[in-house]
Order: structure tokens, then C-alpha cells, then sequence
């Protein structure tokens, strides 16, 4: 027997109750702590711009899924696993019905999943939720170019960049800055 992740769909909203309520039997004895030893709700750190202001908040990457660690018995899984389907709001095990073994995913998946939610420590750098199109008009408010104001040419998500067009010496020149460093103007 080895542990391995395995993911529980559940109803959406009812993640942060359904993991409380399993560490609640993990604490009375209910589940066998040998069985289950970790439970989790991926959550994603977003960064959001609104009215000129940082706020930091945390997004559920996998709405209606919640990550367990288990190491399934070849014998008596299928009373740990009646036990947590029986929790109200879930639906069961992904990728199998109520009379198969779970099938864990792979450690490159979990691993990819503990990655985005920040639970192992890598290059993990927080999303920002942008909400810029091309053509707005935006003000840069750091950085050497800060107080120059531009229209939105290139917008790069994944790096979480634009390139803005600045007037420079009377001519429109391309800066490439930070989604941090950009407000909108209205």
C-alpha cells in the first residue's frame, strides 16, 4: 500500500464543509487516520485590480473537486469510501462509480495541482486577474515610466505583461509593463 491522491467531486460551494467535516471524523475516529492522512481544497492566490487598488484574494482553481491523500487497504476500502461518499454534498470519486476502487491520479498531476496552489514550494507567482482588452486607454503608475499614459496594444497573460503605447518626445513608442504597474482610466 502506498498513499496517493485521489480527487472527490462534490457539489460546488460545499468544498470548505465537506473537508471540515472530514477532518471532524478524522479527529472522532470515524475515518482511520492511517486510511486518510491529508485533505485539501485546491485555492489559487489571485491578485485583482479594482479601482486602482491591490486586493489579494484566494480563488478555487477546481470548483467542485476537493484533493485527498489516502492509502487505500486492499481489504476493508470500500468501508472508508462508502463513509465519505455518505457525507452530504459529495458525489464521489472521479473517474469511477460507487461499486470500483478510486483510481488515484497521477504524481505528476498532484504534484501540478499542490504546485498552483502553493502547498509545495516552487515557482509558484500569483495570478492576476486582469481586466484589460486591447485598445483601452491606461495610465502607468510605476516604474520609469510612471504618469505616462498609453492605449493597450499587446496584452500577455501568462506573464502577466502589456505593451503600451506611450507618446515619448512627441512620438508613440511600446513599453512593456507589469499588470501591477497599469491602472485604467475611465
Amino acid at each position: 500500500m502506498s498513499k496517493n491522491w485521489y480527487i472527490v467531486h462534490t457539489y460546488t460551494g460545499y468544498e470548505g464543509k465537506i473537508e471540515r467535516t472530514i477532518r471532524q471524523m478524522l479527529e472522532a475516529g470515524e475515518l482511520d487516520s492511517a486510511v486518510v492522512s491529508d485533505v485539501k481544497v485546491p485555492v489559487e492566490e489571485v491578485t485583482e485590480i479594482k479601482d486602482g487598488k491591490k486586493k489579494k484574494k484566494k480563488n478555487k482553481f477546481l470548483p467542485g473537486y476537493i484533493m485527498m491523500e489516502m492509502d487505500l487497504p486492499d481489504l476493508g476500502w470500500k468501508d472508508t469510501c462508502a463513509k465519505i461518499r455518505r457525507i452530504q454534498g459529495v458525489t464521489g470519486f472521479v473517474g469511477t462509480s460507487p461499486s470500483q476502487r478510486p483510481r488515484p491520479i497521477t504524481d505528476e498531476e498532484a504534484k501540478n495541482l499542490l504546485l498552483k496552489s502553493g502547498e509545495i514550494k516552487g515557482e509558484k507567482t500569483p495570478r492576476i486577474k486582469q481586466n484589460y482588452s486591447i485598445g483601452d486607454q491606461v495610465k502607468i503608475t510605476d516604474g520609469p515610466f510612471a504618469t505616462f499614459s498609453g492605449s493597450v496594444e499587446e496584452i500577455d497573460a501568462t506573464k502577466g505583461k502589456l505593451r503600451v503605447m506611450v507618446q515619448i518626445f512627441g512620438r508613440a513608442a511600446p513599453v512593456e509593463v507589469d499588470l501591477l504597474q497599469v491602472e485604467k482610466l475611465v
